[in-house]
């Protein structure tokens, strides 16, 4: 990204409108842009390359806090009774 100067536009993530926009160039660090703003929503933010940086929760969380969720409001399953105890012994 040689050349770039302030007010320049290029397009990045968004992170309030969810999208790749146009964005102006705002700051820039070592020739390259350091702050963006969103030319649709008017949202400043730091410069993220096009790419989507907000973390994402993987499906394996999910399905784990399903599974905690579910263990909290249904008890476990039965286990049945070792046959091997004496009856007199509970």
């Amino acid at each position: 990204m040689e050349g770039l100067r302030l007010g320049d536009i290029l397009d990045d993530y968004c992170s309030r409108c969810k999208l790749l926009t146009n964005h102006s160039v705002v700051s820039l660090l070592n020739d390259e842009p350091a702050k963006v703003h969103c030319r649709t929503c008017f949202y400043e933010h730091n410069y993220g390359h096009g790419k989507n940086l907000e973390k994402k929760k993987s499906s394996k969380t999910k399905a784990k806090l399903f599974d905690e969720v579910l263990s909290s409001i249904a008890p476990p399953p039965a286990t049945p009774e070792d046959t091997t105890k004496d009856p007199e012994h509970k």
